[in-house]
């Protein structure tokens, strides 16, 4: 399991890459027949204006919060593997957020630990994001339908 939050772009290429090879490796050598890899990438805004988004986070305290999450989906899921990585400072549309990459046995697995990581990821995740525009910064919002996408988890939990 790695986990990154990181200043720098990545990227998502060269790490899938790696974690494929990394999962041929290694301790599960042969056990991974399935590998998901989800990116986020910074949109515009509705009003289609947005110059710029600032993430600020706690260095220690955001890793922390996504290795639970990665160990949770671990328990939850068999994964031969997790990879999240997941960047901070001022992003401008079009640049690649995050990264989610999951390994198992069989695709179920992968797909769902996958999902469940990024459901975390954004709802979860002590991450504080700010929208720059021609008009001003505003703080984005927690948004409902990121937590109702949360409720399925815990019923499934």
């Amino acid at each position: 399991m790695r986990i990154a939050v990181q200043l720098e772009p990545f990227d998502t290429g060269a790490e899938l890459s790696g974690f494929q090879a990394g999962c041929a490796g290694g301790e599960t050598r042969g056990e991974t027949g399935a590998v998901v890899t989800f990116s986020g990438v910074v949109r515009n805004s509705a009003s289609g204006d947005l110059a710029a988004m600032e993430i600020e986070h706690y260095p220690g305290m955001t890793e922390g919060a996504i290795a639970k999450f990665a160990a949770e989906a671990s328990a939850r899921w068999l994964l031969t593997d997790c990879l999240v990585i997941h960047r901070h400072g001022r992003l401008t549309p079009g640049e690649t957020i995050m990264m989610v990459a999951t390994a198992a046995p069989h695709r179920a697995d992968a797909f769902a630990a996958a999902e469940f990581l990024m459901d975390y990821l954004k709802s979860r995740a002590p991450f504080w994001k700010k929208e720059i525009t021609a008009s001003g910064a505003e703080w984005v919002a927690a948004k409902d339908s990121d937590e109702a996408a949360l409720d399925r988890w815990r019923e499934e939990g």
